[in-house]
Formats: structure tokens, C-alpha cells, sequence
């Protein structure tokens, strides 16, 4: 479908490009318009203007390689609309300066301020510094180009065959770079050459305007009866203008080729070269837009026909970006679809290079190398450390891979889950961290960071100034310690996505003879393996241990029956393993609350929309209550963080996981229970109500 749309394209471009060649020609036999005429003019000026924004921003020589091509038919249009404004001068010039159109009239008027003489000395310089400098240096230096890339072309091919027959290029290679010397002397050839139609075109002006001038006054005086003083002036002031719009582009034109004479040619269609690349710089367009658009508020200039101009190519210049952009996203997922095409079919080669390691340290090279003395005893404190998960939350955690890349900054680790990255820091080897928290800075030199795990206020000092440290009150822990502690913070923040299948058939598997005839009276005629899985994740992601895992089956076996939701089997759960879980959240014996007020109890409980059988089933809040909700809960956690080292957020038990939901967007790790989930017997400190 892109192919025979990409035909159409570009069999509808050749047929423009061909028209618009074929309108040139006809303007030089058939009567033209004033309006079209100045219509045409405006094109000059503005294609003029065009080319030498893109001769100016142009990165390779190549890449404007069609310029001899777009100065030939600039140069023919230009000498289609004299020849034009030559037939409606000599024909109607008697009617008054407008005879011949807008421009050339505003041109007479603006340019020579209504004085003819102005404009005839102003036409004469501008044929002087077009036709004897700017066009005869221009063609010097083609001339002297084409000599030496010729001279040249012998040592670059031997230079190309030698590269060739050393292997450092392949044969493609060579062949473009032979492709591009014969472009090379083919343009400054065509350059030589192109620069004779605007030193054969200045000729033509200056003939063009005398014949105007003289015999448009004779017309003048013998047809039409005009004075012989005023038809001087008018046909005058007609031809010099005429003279001046064609000569303004031709110089700008002139300019270009100047810019250009240095640069290579190509090959290929004219239309495709042309169209191409005058589009291809959407800078150049939006230039000549704007000089198109001061243009049409210039006093005595026709604005329709700068405005229009002004508008497409303003247009176009914005919209030539978005059509690349499109275009480039389509090769890049045609690539990318190419490339996962090649995956599936070498899947089976490379099926051990897919394993990806559950949980993995990536180590930078200087910090590999730093930890590569304490390497066993790295991997020693984190076999420790997966030892005391598996006590505090009842699973058994995947092996740790430590390894080392370049890809990543030297100093710097990434800790990937499942081989994504879900955490980047750099540590300074050999350095120490002290964490400040909200508390003073120590009096020693050091640069101000963010611990990685918690994100506190720290320290990075040299190991110099650790006595110091030790003796203004502060600790300091060096770069395994902190790589540690925040691996640890981590695999907490991950403990549902490293709860694998395999894992819960393996924890089912370890249960007492009795808990797993429990097991098989409930999986799977009441719920699935997967659902006991969801039910242990969800535990898992508000970090409640799942070690006592006959507890947590039995509580499962009573509500299963009459809830089929895992999240009404998690909270039936948290009910039944109440004791464990406020024992782990107690400091010092007694469990730190802080309440919802009798405000946020309402707004909640009005919130909960519930079915007949008295289920919530929609949680339906104003927005603006969940931001109001956002911002105390904030400061009065924010108040208590100081005062104790843990405590927990009590509110009703329907809107618990709703509470959970807002609270853990800014507190991930701050636990929330409802009134049901505080054991009986447990000692409760209150710290105050969020109201």
C-alpha cells in the first residue's frame, strides 16, 4: 500500500514539475495578466530568496548538486515575465505606471522614489556588480575547479582501489566513492557553464529595457497621441522598474551561484533533485516566508501575492519537519520489527543469553574495582542479607548476581529486577557517608548529597576526617554499606514481582501433611494457585511477612467460600494475622497510631458505595478531598517522623485499602491498619489524629 502511494507520489510530482516548466514556456507567447504577472514576479523574488538560504545552510557541497538546473529555470521564468511585462508595457503602458502590474509599479515607486534616473542609475550598478563581479568571479572559479578536480580524479581513484584492495572499504564503498568524484566534476562542469545564462541574461535586461523605453515612447507618441515628455516618463519609469524586479532575484540568484561554485553535483531526475532539495531545509523556507510577509506590508507592494507565498512556505517549513518525523518512525519500527523478526528466528541460539538473573547488582568499573579486595566478603554480607528476609518475610530470596560493565559510568551501579533497571547511584570508592537526616552538618569538608535508600539529607567526606567524624557524634558508613543498604530498600519496595509461581508451589510444597490436605480441599475448587499467588503478593506489597503461611491458608479456607476478590481474601487475612503484624510494627512493646479525625472517617465512609449485599464495590471521592486528604496527612506524618522511629496509620476497615492507596503514593513504606488489625493486648500509643 506505501509503495503504490509512494508511485502515485511521485508520478503526480513529475507532472507538476513538468507543468510548471511548460507554463514558463507558454508565458512567452501567450498575452499574461497584470495579476498573474506580478503573481509570477512574487515567485521570482521569493524562489530567488530560497535558494540562497539553502546555498547558505547547506552541509555537503552534493547536497545542492542541482543548482545549474534551478538557475536555468529561474533564469527562463525570469525572461518569460520580461517578455511578458515587455508585451503589457508596449500594449497598455499608455494607461499609466499599472499598466504592467503591482510590482513592477511599486517597484518604480519604491525603489526610484518616482524618479526615473534614480531608477536607471540603481538598474545600472546592479547589471555592473552582477554581470562583472559576482557572475564573472563565479565563473572563474568554476573554471579553475573543474580544472583541478579533473587533475585530481587519477590520485583519488588509485587512493580508492587502495583502500579497496586493503580491505578498510567494501565494495560498495568504493563504488559510492566513485559515484561521487564523477558527480563532483560533472558539477563544476555544469557550474561553468550554468554561470553564462545570468551574464547572458544581464545582456538581455539591458536590451529589453532600451527596446521598452524607446519604443514604448513611440507607441506612445504615434498611437496613442501621448506627449512626448510624459510617454518618456511613464514608459520610462515602466521599464526600469521592469529592468529592477528581474535584476534584484538575478543578483540574490548570482550570490547563490557564488556560494555554490566550490560544491559537487549529483545525479538523477532534475524534478526529484529540485523538489528535494528546496524543501529539505525548513529553516531556509521559514526565512524566505517571513522576507515574503515584510514584503506584503511594504507601502506600494501588492499584498496578496507575498502573503500567499509567505503563507505556503510558511506552511510547508512546519510541516516538512512533522512529514520526516513520520517518516523516520516509520523506518525505525519497520527496523525494530525487522529486528524482533531476526530475534524469533535465532531464538534457539541464543536461548542462555535470554536468562535473565531475578535480582542483579551492575557494578561500574573504578567501583568493581574498589570492591574487588572485599569481593568475598560482599557476597558474604549478601548472602546475610537474604538469610534475614527470608526470616522476616517467610520466602526464600532469588539469588543476587553481582557483576561489572562499561556501559554504565564507572563509578556508578544499577540494581536491575528481572533485568530492569530500577535504580541508578554513584558511590565514591575509598570515601565515607555520613547521614544527616534533619540534624546538623558535621564541621568537615564534604559534598552534600541524597542517601540512595531513604533519600536523607548526607555526606560524602574523605576517610581522613572519620576520626573527626566519630568525634562530633556523627556515623559514618563507607560505600559497601550504602550499596547494601540500598539494594536492601529496593528488594522491600520489589518484594511482589521476586514472589514468583515457583516459588509458592515450593513454600506449599515445605507445609505439614495436614496443611496440605487443607490445601487440596480448597486449591482448586475454591481458588486457583494463581489467586493464593495474589493473595501473598498483595501481602507482600505493604511489606506484611507471609512466614506464617498455615495462618494465612486457613484464614484463605474460611472466607474463600463467600469472597472470590484477592483483595477481600487479603483483608480477611490481615484480620486473622493481627498479632504478627503489630508485633512487627511495635517499638518498644507499644504500637505508635496515628487516627483519621471523625472528618476523613465521614468523608471516607460516605465515599464507599456498596451492592445489595452491602459490599463495597466503588470508591467514589471528590478530588479535591484526596488532595486535601494528600496534604494533612502529610504534615502531620511529616510532624510525627521526628518523634518516633516507626508508627502506623489507623483507620475503619472498609476504607483501609483506599486510605493504603492514597497514603503509599507519598509514603511508600508507612504501614496503614484498620481498627480490626490491632490484636488484643497490644499497648497503643496514640500520636494524634490527621483532622
Amino acid at each position: 500500500m506505501e509503495a503504490v502511494q509512494t508511485t502515485a507520489l511521485g508520478r503526480s510530482r513529475d507532472l507538476a514539475f513538468a507543468g510548471g516548466v511548460v507554463a514558463i514556456l507558454a508565458i512567452l507567447f501567450l498575452p499574461i495578466p497584470p495579476l498573474l504577472i506580478d503573481m509570477g514576479l512574487a515567485l521570482s523574488v521569493a524562489m530567488s530568496v530560497l535558494i540562497l538560504m539553502v546555498a547558505l545552510w547547506i552541509q555537503k557541497p552534493l547536497e545542492f548538486s542541482a543548482f545549474p538546473t534551478v538557475l536555468l529555470i529561474a533564469t527562463l521564468l525570469r525572461l518569460a515575465l520580461s517578455i511578458a511585462s515587455t508585451r503589457l508595457i508596449l500594449s497598455d503602458g499608455h494607461k499609466g505606471i499599472d499598466a504592467a502590474g503591482h510590482v513592477i509599479s511599486g517597484f518604480s515607486q519604491f525603489v526610484m522614489s518616482g524618479d526615473f534616473v534614480i531608477g536607471i542609475v540603481v538598474f545600472i550598478i546592479l547589471i555592473t556588480v552582477n554581470f562583472l563581479v559576482i557572475t564573472k568571479g563565479a565563473t572563474r572559479i568554476a573554471e579553475v575547479g573543474a580544472r583541478f578536480t579533473l587533475d585530481a580524479i587519477p590520485g583519488k581513484q588509485m587512493a580508492i582501489d587502495a583502500d579497496l584492495s586493503a580491505g578498510l572499504i567494501d565494495e560498495k564503498e568504493a563504488q559510492h566513492r566513485r559515484r561521487e568524484l564523477e558527480e563532483e566534476s560533472a558539477f563544476f562542469g555544469s557550474m561553468d557553464g550554468a554561470s553564462k545564462f545570468v551574464r547572458g541574461e544581464a545582456v538581455a535586461s539591458l536590451i529589453t529595457i532600451a527596446v521598452n523605453i524607446f519604443g514604448g515612447i513611440i507607441i506612445g507618441v504615434t498611437r496613442h497621441g501621448m506627449p512626448l515628455s510624459k510617454a518618456a516618463d511613464v514608459f520610462t519609469q515602466l521599464s526600469v522598474g521592469d529592468g529592477l524586479v528581474s535584476q534584484i532575484p538575478a543578483l540574490v540568484v548570482s550570490l547563490a551561484a557564488g556560494l555554490l561554485v566550490s560544491k559537487g553535483g549529483t545525479r538523477g531526475q532534475a524534478q526529484q533533485a529540485v523538489l528535494d532539495q528546496l524543501g529539505a531545509y525548513p529553516r531556509a523556507l521559514m526565512v524566505a516566508s517571513a522576507l515574503m510577509l515584510v514584503f506584503a506590508i511594504m507601502p506600494g507592494l501588492p499584498m496578496i501575492p507575498f502573503l500567499v507565498l509567505g503563507g505556503c512556505m510558511g506552511f510547508i517549513a512546519y510541516a516538512i519537519p512533522k512529514q520526516r518525523a513520520d517518516q523516520e518512525a516509520k523506518v525505525k519500527t519497520k527496523l525494530a520489527e525487522e529486528q524482533q523478526k531476526n530475534l524469533l528466528e535465532s531464538r534457539d541460539s541464543v536461548k542462555e543469553s535470554l536468562k535473565l538473573a531475578e535480582i542483579e547488582v551492575c557494578l561500574g568499573k573504578h567501583l568493581a574495582s574498589y570492591l574487588a579486595s572485599s569481593h568475598g566478603d560482599l557476597a558474604h554480607r549478601v548472602s546475610k542479607m537474604r538469610k534475614k528476609f527470608a526470616q522476616d518475610y517467610g520466602f526464600v530470596l532469588p539469588d543476587v548476581k553481582l557483576s561489572d560493565s562499561l556501559m554504565i559510568p564507572p563509578k556508578s551501579y544499577q540494581i536491575k529486577i528481572h533485568g530492569t533497571v530500577v535504580a541508578t547511584q554513584e558511590i565514591r570508592p575509598g570515601d565515607l557517608l555520613v547521614v544527616l537526616g534533619d540534624g546538623p552538618m558535621p564541621d568537615v569538608p564534604g559534598d552534600e548529597v541524597r542517601e540512595p535508600a531513604f533519600g536523607m539529607k548526607s555526606l560524602w567526606i574523605s576517610d581522613v576526617y572519620v576520626n573527626e567524624i566519630k568525634r562530633q557524634g556523627f556515623t559514618a558508613v563507607d560505600g559497601a554499606s550504602v550499596l547494601l543498604t540500598h539494594l536492601s530498600e529496593v528488594i522491600r519496595n520489589n518484594l511482589p514481582q521476586l514472589l514468583s509461581y515457583k516459588d509458592v508451589r515450593n513454600l506449599l510444597d515445605g507445609l505439614d501433611s495436614e496443611y496440605k490436605r487443607l490445601l487440596d480441599d480448597i486449591c482448586p475448587s475454591q481458588i486457583s494457585y494463581s489467586g493464593l499467588q495474589a493473595v501473598l503478593k498483595l501481602l507482600l506489597a505493604e511489606r506484611v511477612s507471609i512466614r506464617n503461611l498455615s495462618l494465612i491458608l486457613e484464614a484463605i479456607a474460611e472466607i474463600a467460600p463467600h469472597a472470590r476478590r484477592a483483595e477481600q481474601l487479603v483483608e480477611h487475612v490481615r484480620v486473622r494475622i493481627a498479632q504478627q503484624i503489630c508485633g512487627d510494627l511495635a517499638e518498644g512493646g507499644a504500637l505508635n497510631v496515628l487516627r483519621l479525625g471523625n472528618k476523613w472517617d465521614i468523608a471516607f465512609h460516605q465515599s464507599l458505595k456498596r451492592d445489595a449485599k452491602g459490599d463495597v464495590v466503588e470508591f467514589d471521592i471528590d478530588p479535591r478531598l484526596v488532595e486535601q486528604f494528600g496534604t494533612e496527612a502529610s504534615e502531620a506524618i511529616k510532624a510525627r517522623m521526628g518523634q518516633v522511629q516507626s508508627f502506623a496509620i489507623v483507620t475503619a476497615p472498609d476504607a483501609r485499602p483506599y486510605v493504603r492507596m492514597i497514603i503509599e503514593r507519598m509514603f511508600s513504606s508507612l504501614p496503614v491498619l484498620s481498627h480490626l488489625e490491632i490484636a488484643r493486648g497490644v499497648e497503643v500509643n496514640a500520636l494524634g489524629t490527621i483532622s
